[in-house]
């Protein structure tokens, strides 16, 4: 860069790459976890883009377009988050265990098929459309980067939300100082019980999402734990009486295990096909409209803000992508031969360019945080096991892999979309904000691959006894239908038919078969952050308490991945707080203090 470019156009910097890598990595290990825990995953492109002004500051200065390259970077770890823990768990249930180079690859090979697959489509959807395709969070964050270059507290709201969801964690996870959850029995109701967990990350996301989602989700559960295991109780224990077997009460436990696991999974599942259903219309709709703009073409424009990367770039990474896949044993689980590393590369490639503009053009009417990624992978992965039936090779490990590129495809193109939105009214140039996309998919998918293989190595792993990972967990009910495994159907069959219930109803039908699946702990307290943004001065969107809400998730991941390293390393789990009653108020002191400051943060100004 030399002296005589103009400040404004500072742009692809060291500082901004650096800025994006490291908190990329920051808050693509806090999605990671939030998603194993949750099922929901949270964008990060407006809390990296505010903390990367705070360091601009700090270090001398920086422009607009540094800190969206900043935010462009490291966003690139949360979408390869959300497609990664959306299907590598289910590996680790059915004891397949992959190695980290192994999940890497695939998020590599994910993540460059989405980057490049959506460079075409850019003047189509950015520019072309942009009357009718708005890109709200791409918008937002925008905003955002030009009120946080004129001062404000943002990234201080970013750093408190950190420290108060990593003190809690660390304080019941290393030291034992408080139980992470408070509990109670329901009387007359058989192992009913009410509880929430001490988990400030949800409350957060329960905060983000806002108050109807959230109390969609809590009505589900509080369905399991209120109705469902009272009523399993007292049939079990009727069926061991007729039998004359003196059977003493199974445990909330047990019941999880042998029955609810699968009536929450028929539920998630019945509520993807329900999300496949409503938008597959959306997705042929899109398609055509992206084929009908890529026919027209377009004049070449040299301007800055509107060059790409050059066309062959992009035919020589898809076709590496494709000999990649195809020639190099071991990135698709089930050793494969050649032929059928073939196929799956072949898959790979046609589901993602399905895909891609599908992604694209919905998140620039609903956004990244509502893009139904996991009703395009249950699509892939429903194909893909059906071709692998048919060509005698039914490996549910291979197919979940495949379905793990192209779910990571699919997300990382509405991530980018989004982000060329932001640079687009920032005047960015594309070119520059697709190749630090690519870099940054170079050392975010060994670091979203290091946090879940260590996860799923450690004395928790994933299930019931662990991190739940509830979409991985249908992404792996799914393959086994498809491919006959044995199932309980009947209670799977139920789980479908309350589900579609629910959809029925009009309840939103995905939060609500999650509410049916994870536990009421966790619900509860992602209600408690909905009802505090729900409740307090309304539904009006406050970017200071969003940023807050960030901060929480990012605080409480790092402590927990760094709580998930240290079991590795000494292969015992944390040693639970006794529940006495100094322990249970320090833990109500932690669910107060993070609602405080969730109020507070709510309450001001950016």
């Amino acid at each position: 860069m030399n002296a005589t470019t103009p400040p404004r156009t500072l742009e692809f910097t060291f500082k901004a790459v650096l800025c994006g890598l490291v908190f990329g990595v920051m808050f693509g290990a806090a999605n990671a976890y939030l998603g194993l825990k949750a099922g929901l995953t949270v964008s990060t492109s407006i809390p990296i883009a505010v903390l990367s002004v705070m360091v601009f500051r700090m270090v001398g200065s920086g422009t607009s377009l540094e800190a969206n390259m900043a935010q462009t970077v490291g966003s690139a770890s949360s979408s390869l988050a959300s497609g990664t823990i959306f299907t590598i768990p289910a590996l680790f249930m059915w004891g397949v265990v992959p190695t980290t180079t192994q999940v890497a690859a695939l998020a590599f090979c994910g993540a460059v098929l989405g980057i490049l697959a959506m460079v075409p489509l850019r003047r189509l959807l950015l520019v072309q459309s942009a009357n009718t395709l708005p890109y709200p969070e791409g918008r937002a964050c925008a905003e955002v980067i030009r009120a946080s270059e004129s001062g404000g507290s943002g990234a201080r709201w970013i750093v408190l939300g950190i420290a108060a969801g990593a003190v809690p964690k660390l304080a019941m996870g290393v030291l034992g100082w408080a139980p992470e959850e408070l509990s109670f029995a329901v009387p007359s109701l058989p192992n009913a019980m009410l509880a929430v967990k001490v988990a400030p990350a949800l409350m957060a996301v329960g905060f983000i999402i806002g108050l109807r989602s959230a109390a969609v989700m809590v009505s589900g559960a509080l369905i399991s734990s209120l109705v469902l295991i009272p009523l399993l109780s007292t049939l079990h224990q009727a069926g061991a009486a007729d039998a004359g077997t003196a059977t003493p009460m199974l445990a909330t436990k047990v019941l999880r295990e042998r029955f609810l696991i699968f009536i929450g999974a028929g539920a998630v599942a019945a509520a993807a096909l329900i999300t496949v259903v409503r938008t597959v219309p959306t997705m042929f709709a899109s398609f055509a409209a992206v084929a009908r703009g890529l026919r027209g073409g377009g004049a070449p424009n040299t301007e800055r803000t509107e060059r790409d990367l050059p066309s062959s770039a992009i035919a020589m990474g898809l076709g590496g992508i494709f000999c990649l896949l195809t020639l190099v044993p071991g990135i698709f689980s089930g050793d494969l031969d050649l032929s059928h590393r073939a196929l799956a590369a072949a898959g790979v490639l046609l589901f993602a360019l399905l895909f891609v503009p599908v992604s694209s053009r919905l998140v620039g009417v609903i956004g990244v945080s509502s893009n139904p990624t996991s009703a395009m992978a249950l699509i892939t992965l429903a194909g893909t096991a059906a071709l692998f039936a048919l060509g005698g090779d039914p490996s549910k490990a291979a197919v979940l892999t495949v379905g793990t590129v192209v779910c990571i495809a699919a997300s990382k193109a509405g991530d980018i979309s989004q982000d060329l939105k932001t640079g687009q009214l920032l005047g960015a140039t594309p070119a520059l904000q697709q190749f630090g996309q690519l870099i940054a998919a170079a050392v975010a998918c060994f670091a979203v691959a290091g946090v879940v293989v260590a996860i799923g190595n450690g004395p928790e792993g994933f299930g019931v006894d662990g991190l739940p990972a509830p979409q991985a967990r249908l992404m792996k009910t799914v393959i086994d239908a498809v491919l006959g495994a044995e199932l309980p159907w009947g209670m799977v069959l139920s789980g479908a038919a309350l589900g579609g219930a629910g959809a029925l109803a009009g309840l939103p039908a995905l939060p609500f078969a999650l509410g049916l699946y994870l536990p009421l702990a966790t619900m509860s307290a992602v209600f408690l952050g909905g009802l505090l943004r729900g409740k307090i001065e309304g539904e009006s969107r406050s970017s200071a308490g969003v940023l807050c809400a960030s901060g929480l998730v990012a605080g409480e991941g790092l402590a927990a991945v760094g709580i998930a390293g240290r079991a590795l390393i000494t292969g015992t789990k944390s040693t639970p707080a006794p529940v006495d009653i100094a322990t249970v108020l320090l833990a109500v002191a932690f669910v107060a203090f993070t609602c405080v400051l969730l109020v507070r943060a709510k309450r001001s100004a950016v």
